[in-house]
């Protein structure tokens, strides 16, 4: 009788240990889609920041070619 008792309080706790592990490795999975977030967000504001400064560039172009057209 007291054999099986501690047999379920041994798998109980093994259950238990089961459970925590996969808790564990959710709470990882999360952190990682956190973390390809950041990343993705990150590399949209370069992406912004570049086609701005491309915005940048074109305007410096056209301000060239105006002073260019006035000289002429």
């Amino acid at each position: 009788m007291e054999h099986r008792e501690r047999e379920r309080e041994r798998e109980r706790e093994r259950e238990r240990e089961r459970e925590r592990e996969r808790e564990r490795e959710e709470r990882e999975r999360e952190r990682e889609r956190e973390r390809e977030r950041e990343k993705e967000i990150d590399r949209e504001r370069e992406r912004e920041r570049e086609r701005e400064r491309e915005r940048e560039r074109e305007r410096e172009r056209e301000r060239e070619r105006g002073e260019k057209g006035r000289e002429r």
